[in-house]
Order: structure tokens, then sequence, then C-alpha cells
């Protein structure tokens, strides 16, 4: 127990928002600055570490008393001022928009297998985590009321070691809970809370619920290490990832519905709201619609009401590129989990199939697949980033046939990092100095050219020192696991130059990343790591999926090369990345490396992390690149698109890569002024901070998910739900109608008037439309003729649509409609009617796939 006057303590030290609030971490660093190192940066194991006579001698410092007390009061504030959701639904009232009770959903549900927050919760494999961890963070700076569903896994992802030959060995040290900054979900009589799910063959699975509050922002994770399981249910969410087959399924099943009944127990327990809008983030977490649909069929609605009533209020965020990486199950899997006594109430297993099954042309009728379900799930999807909403519309087209790769329902967020973790406290120090209470203002990025570039480059020296010193700690104690004495480790502290340009490289490691990409040419590497007037030097870190033996021989090849005793001092790979690492990687590097093989980058943010600390990145035009790069800020690796043999490609784009090393990126770090500073390097920086800072932030990525996704989520979850689902219900009658009808909808017939030879800039076309409905009312339907540059094989590009109206009815379902076609463009054009669904509560004329052609 502490003492009373250090009684804030406690809260400060759950609460992770000292993980990127740096008065917190101070506060605590300086009760006793070694043990701090020691503890890792860790508040809660360094308040467990305190002797009772530390205690006390704290309590009775008063001026560290006062220091306590103000950081509690501070965090309390922090909690409970309005915050940017709150000023912006109070705008939306003062508009006469929809308010708070009505346009602002009281709480987000937001669902992923892993959440990246900090390396004293390690409960992250690599980038979706982090990006999740980021997503919490800048929620809870925003005030955006979103409650966050995981797993907790007791070993976490790995550690990673390497032997002596190079090779990646894994470690799974065994966290306990109770030393972590959770708490545990009780009941009112302090027995702890439970979620249960049912297993096949009558079995159950139980899990306990572990809070984290990251902010204003509540982390719920399910643990299944409960003694009422059987042990392999007690170990099922042992690793993250650490499991295929059943135990994936059923660490996935966990995710969903346990999640959904742990958010349940969570607002009995605390009062807190239910959420109105439910965002899937990858579709390891898809069941929880399946969840839901069950709950609302207990409540009277039907299957397909309840499916329509979920859809509305969920959004669903897709990241990865390729179907390879989506988790596919097998049929007979589902049908074993989810039929028979393990039937989900309402959801008879042949419905959950449907939602989950490839039935389009090239897809496995054998497999279940994840994404297809949460896409079917979830009325509003995105990828993330631009490029990536372009290749998700592509990959997942056959669930809307006759509808181009534009049209699919798959917009774009681009990911964004938080500042607070990721930017340096001496970039944090520099920007207070000059920029003042500005430097932590909402959009302080701008005014970056304010800075004096003598010192923003002695600050990047002091982070290139920092990110020596740690890497020299890093391999040593790495070789030393390898096997090394420390008599043989004396060249270790010459590895890296503070001076020299440094060039980073981190990332998961599966094949399409191309750690290796670098080392295509040895030689001409070895020309630029060594040249005695303009050195180079890289850092690289980056973890194989412990079943991957291909990523682990990339990894091996790097590690060898790095072995070398003529390269070791200017390349070195550093075991074990994680958020600790990257905290000093980023910053201390000049240039960040990225080289997938474009386009499998979904979007990729450790290039963004290190812009924010005055690096320049040179990557393939992929992900986040490809729509942020301008030109000043960094470089773009040519592509080698096209070309079919991976061999030839990865040597063009590694060739091209080693030009703009020795031929822009060196040449420019070395051009100094004659204080020895390199000016056109530092406009660069300056430039990249100015433009590149605001797109790149988490908090613009909160803010567009919440303006673009979670706002109109809430705001169609209520239109179907009130008056006791009335909308929900019209809308599924209106869908199960229009499929039964749809077969019989065509184009008979158009006319087009108004319009001769060669079509003039202005012109406008009179177009006429017979359709035929079936039995389907003309209101039923919007007739649109759509109209475009005309290709040689009549494929239309650059297409705009516009409705026409409708004027008749004939006998035998026939109507007529018409409208007026004012051109806005010339040359060779075409243009086609096309028939579509209507109704007041579908997202998007494409939302049920259905389309008629002529």
């Amino acid at each position: 127990m502490l003492p009373t006057e250090l009684s804030p303590l406690t809260e400060l030290a759950l609460n992770l928002r000292w993980c990127w609030h740096l008065p917190t971490q101070d506060l605590f660093r300086g009760i006793d600055p070694e043990l701090w190192d020691s503890v890792r940066h860790d508040p809660v194991a360094m308040l467990s570490a305190l002797a009772p006579e530390d205690l006390e001698r704290l309590a009775g410092d008063a001026g560290f008393v006062a220091r306590v007390q103000e950081a509690g009061a501070e965090l309390q504030r922090y909690l409970t001022e309005p915050r940017w959701y709150h000023q912006a639904a109070e705008a939306a009232g003062e508009a006469g928009q929809e308010g708070q009770a009505e346009g602002f959903p009281e709480a987000i549900a937001y669902f992923s297998p892993e959440f990246g927050i900090t390396a004293a919760l390690p409960q992250y494999s690599g980038g979706l985590g982090i990006l999740a961890g980021d997503h919490l963070k800048s929620a809870s700076d925003l005030g955006v009321p979103i409650v966050g569903l995981g797993l907790f896994y007791k070993s976490g992802y790995f550690r990673q070691r390497l032997n002596a030959d190079g090779w990646q060995q894994e470690s799974y040290p065994v966290l306990d809970p109770d030393d972590l900054p959770l708490s545990m979900l009780r009941e009112e009589d302090g027995t702890p809370a439970v979620v249960s799910l049912v297993m096949p063959g009558g079995g159950h699975l139980d899990a306990y619920v572990w809070r984290a509050q990251v902010g204003r922002v509540p982390l719920l994770l399910l643990d299944s290490d409960v003694e009422t399981n059987e042990p392999s249910k007690r170990d099922l969410t042992d690793r993250l990832y650490g499991g295929g087959g059943d135990q994936r399924l059923q660490q996935e099943m966990l995710l969903g519905i346990g999640g959904v009944r742990a958010l349940r127990l969570w607002s009995r327990l605390s009062g807190a709201a239910v959420p109105s809008v439910y965002h899937t983030n990858e579709g390891h977490a898809g069941f929880q619609g399946i969840e839901r649909i069950s709950e609302l069929v207990g409540d009277g609605l039907g299957f397909d009401e309840a499916l329509r009533a979920v859809r509305a209020s969920t959004v669903f965020t897709t990241h990865t590129p390729v179907p390879a990486g989506i988790d596919r199950f097998g049929v007979n899997q589902i049908q074993l989990h989810f039929g028979g006594q393990a039937e989900l109430p309402g959801v008879p297993v042949d419905r959950l199939l449907a939602l989950g099954a490839e039935s389009y042309a090239g897809g496995d009728p054998g497999v279940f697949n994840m994404a297809v379900m949460g896409l079917r799930l979830g009325q509003r999807a995105n990828g993330v980033s631009q490029l990536h909403g372009e290749v998700s519309r592509g990959m997942f087209n056959g669930l809307w046939p006759g509808f181009d790769d534009a049209e699919v329902p798959i917009g774009s967020i681009t990911n964004g990092v938080h500042a607070g973790t990721w930017v340096d406290r001496k970039v944090q120090s520099l920007a207070r100095e000059f920029l003042g209470d500005a430097a932590f203002g909402p959009d302080p990025w701008p005014r970056a050219g304010q800075v004096p570039a003598d010192r923003i480059w002695a600050t990047k020296r002091e982070l290139r020192q920092q990110l020596v010193d740690n890497a020299r700690n890093r391999l040593r104690k790495s070789l030393r696991h390898r096997g090394s004495t420390a008599a043989e480790l004396g060249w270790v502290d010459d590895v890296l130059d503070p001076d020299a340009l440094t060039i980073g490289f981190a990332r998961r490691v599966p094949t399409y990343k191309r750690l290796t990409l670098m080392l295509r040419d040895p030689e001409r590497l070895a020309k630029i790591l060594l040249d005695p007037d303009r050195p180079v030097q890289l850092v690289i870190a980056g973890k194989a999926h412990p079943a991957d033996d291909t990523g682990k021989k990339l990894i091996q090849e790097m590690v060898r090369f790095t072995d070398d005793p003529e390269f070791r001092r200017r390349i070195v790979f550093l075991p074990n990345y994680d958020i600790a690492m990257a905290q000093r990687l980023y910053p201390g590097c000049d240039v960040w490396l990225n080289n997938p093989l474009r386009p499998f980058e979904a979007c990729g943010t450790s290039g963004m992390k290190a812009a924010l600390n005055g690096a320049l990145n040179l990557s393939i035009l992929d992900g986040w690149w490809d729509e942020w790069f301008d030109g000043q800020n960094g470089w773009a690796i040519p592509t080698a698109d096209g070309v079919e043999d991976p061999e030839r490609r990865d040597d063009l784009e590694a060739s091209a890569l080693y030009d703009l090393l020795e031929n822009s990126v060196v040449p420019t770090f070395y051009e100094r002024d004659e204080q020895g500073v390199p000016t056109r390097w530092l406009e660069m920086i300056t430039h990249t901070l100015s433009t590149l800072g605001p797109k790149v932030m988490a908090d613009r990525m909160v803010r567009d998910y919440t303006q673009d996704l979670y706002l109109p989520a809430a705001r169609a979850g209520w239109a179907v739900s009130r008056e006791d689902f009335a909308g929900a219900r019209s809308l599924a009658g209106y869908v199960q109608r229009l499929q039964a009808e749809w077969p019989k909808v065509r184009v008979d017939h158009v006319e087009a008037e108004g319009v001769g030879d060669t079509p003039q800039l202005g012109e406008t076309v009179t177009v006429r439309a017979y359709v035929a409905l079936g039995d389907l009312a003309p209101d039923d339907v919007q007739v649109q003729v759509a109209f475009g540059r005309a290709s040689e094989d009549d494929e239309l590009a650059d297409v705009e649509t516009s409705a026409l109206e409708f004027t008749e009815s004939y006998e035998g379902g026939r109507h007529r409609f018409d409208g007026h076609l004012r051109l806005s463009r010339t040359g060779s054009l075409g243009w086609t009617v096309r028939v579509l669904p209507a109704h007041p509560l579908l997202s998007s004329v494409a939302e049920l796939g259905l389309v008629a052609n002529p």
C-alpha cells in the first residue's frame, strides 16, 4: 500500500497515458533514475521495486508530494475536460445539426487481435497492433469514446534472439497480469467476471476480462487462463498468433463473440454506455457481428432483420493487400464450431457459412473467408491507404459483380501515427523552445521553418549518438548470447558513427518486404558503406513469424553479412525489434528505407514515425508513400512493374536503390556550407515536417474515421433501430423482395436525342430508358445513365452518372425513365443505362451487388 500522500501514483502508473506523457515519466524517473532504467521505464514495476523505507522517505518529501498531487490533478483534468469530439458535437448542435444525443455516439467498440501500447504490455507483433495502439491513444487525446476489445496473451508474441549461426530463436517469457498495468473486471461481490462460450461437443470456454486504461480509453482483454477450463482451453490465449487450425478459430471466436459479451459485462458493471458503432480492425474479430445478430434475434428480430441492423452500425477495415494474408477456415471447422450444440441461438450454421463463402468467380467453395464475412457484415469498409483501397476494391470485386472496381464500396483512410509516442523528447524539447505552446497545439507542423537549421542539425546529431549508444549495447548483448566472450567484443565500441549518414530499416520479415534487397550487389553496397569521405551506415531490425522459415533464412543471410569484419562497423542487425527499440531507432536515422514488392504494402507507418523525427524517406511508391511523396520529402525508388521474373525485378529495383544512394541521397547529406551544415538536406527536413507532419498524424486518422465512418455508422444504426427496429424490418423486406424479383429486371430499350456525330461541349442529350421491373415499383429502383470516354472495345473510362426520372408505366411491369444529360466533355463518348437498387437505408447503390445493364 502506498502512503496516502502518494496515492495518486497508483492511477498514474496504471493509466497508460504515462507511455506518451513525458512529465509523468519524469516524475517516476525522479524517484530513482537507476531503478527507473533497470525496470525498463515501467511505472508499475517501479512502484513494486520500492522498499517501504523508500516510500516513507518519499512521503516525507514535501516537494515530491506536491509534484505527485499536481500530476494526479493534471491526469484528472485530462480525463474529464471537453476535447475535440465534445467540441465537434457541441458545434454540430449549435449549427442545427444532429447533436450529442443523435449524431455523436456515446461509445464506439474497436476490436483488434493485438494492441501495441507500450513495451511494458507486450501484446503486439507488428504494424497491425501498433496501429491499433496509436488509434486508441489518439482517440483518448481527441475524446472519441472508444472502448478497445482484444485478447490477453500470457506469453505475448515472442522474444527474438540469434544463435551463433544467425538463425532466429524464439522464447516466450510468461507474463503475470498482476505485474502489469491491468485490473481484473469483477462482479459486485468481488469475484472475477467471466465470459463463457459454448464449444463443440458440449464443452465450454471461460475467460476473465482484464482492463488496461489507455488515457480516457478502456481496453478490455480476454484471458482464457481460467481454472474452469480444460488444459487446452486454458492455453488458448497463451500466444499471439501462436497456433493454427482450431486454436486460431477459437481465438477469433473468443475475440469476436467473447468481446461483445465482455462489452455487455463492462456496461453492466461500470455503467458505461453500450456502443452504437462496432469497428472490426481486420477480419479476426468478425464473429462480433454474429454474436450481435444472435442478440437481436433473441429480442424478436428475424435473422435477415438482425443482419441489416448489425450491418448498419459496423465498420470493417481491411489491412491486407493479398488473399494469402486473410484468415480462411475450412467449412467443416465452421460447421463443427457453430453447428449442433454449439450453434449460436438464432444463427443457423448455413446462414453463417453464407456470410463467409467465397461465392464468386475464382473463390474456393471449401473455405470460410473472414475478410469476406467482415465485408458482408460491415456496411462501411475501408483500406488503410489510397493505393490499398484501390487494391482492395480489385481484390474483393467479386462480391459486387457488374460494378467497376471504382464503384466497389471500399473506401480509404490512410493510417497515421501517434506523435506523443513516437516523437523523441529531444525533438519535442526543440519544438517547445522555438514554437512555445504551439508545439503542442493541434497543428504545429507548418511552423517548423521557424526552428533554426543549425539547431535541427545539432539535434539530429544528438539523436544519432543516442541510437549509436543504444545499438552498441544491444549488439553486445546479442553477440554474447551468440557465444562471443567479452574479450572478443572490443570492436563493438567502434560500431557506427554519430556523424555518418544513418539509414534505418526495420519491420516484420515476410518475403514481400524484401529485407535483403540491399544485398543484391554486395560489392556495390560495400563501396557505399565504406566510402572514407562519405560513409553510410545501416541499422536493421525485424522479426520473422516463428513458423516462417523463409523469413528466418532472410534474417540469417542479413546477419551473416553484418558479421563480416569488413562491414560490421557500418551495418548491424539488432534482434528483438519492439516499441522500446523503435523509439530509439526512428529518431536516430537520417533516412528510412522501405523496399516492399509493390503493391503489397497496405500502408506501412514506420516511415511516418521517422519523418516526424526529422528523417527523409527512401521508399518504393507503395502504401502511404505512394500518395504523399512530393519530390521534396525524400526519394522514390523506381519500380520494375510488369517484369514477371522476380529475380530480374529485384535486380532492377536494387540497382535503382544503389543509384539513388550514390547520386542523390549521399551527395545531398554530405554537401555542407562553410559552417558544416547540409543546407539542402535541412531544407528537405523542414519541408517534410511542415507538409507531411499534419498528414501522418494519428489524430488526423481518428478524426477521419470519426467523421467519415463512425458518425455515419451511428446514424445508420439509429435509423434502422428506431421504433422497434422498423427500419431494419423495412430494409430486410425490401432486400428479400428485390433479390426475388431482380432476375426479371432488365433494360429493354434506350433512346437518345440531341447529339450529332461529333458531340460538342455543353450540348444536351435527352435520354429515354424503357425498363422491365417485374413486380417491383419504380421507386424501388434508381435508373442511371452512365457516360464516359469510349475505348475501341466499347469499354467506358472516366465514367460519370446521372439519374433518370420516372415518367410513366405500361402494362407488363414496363416503365419509362427520362433525363437530360449536359455534355461536360468532347471526344469519343459512350453511354449506357443501368438499373440499381434504391432505398434510403442503403449506404451506396452498389451495396447489394445488384445491377441490371442492357
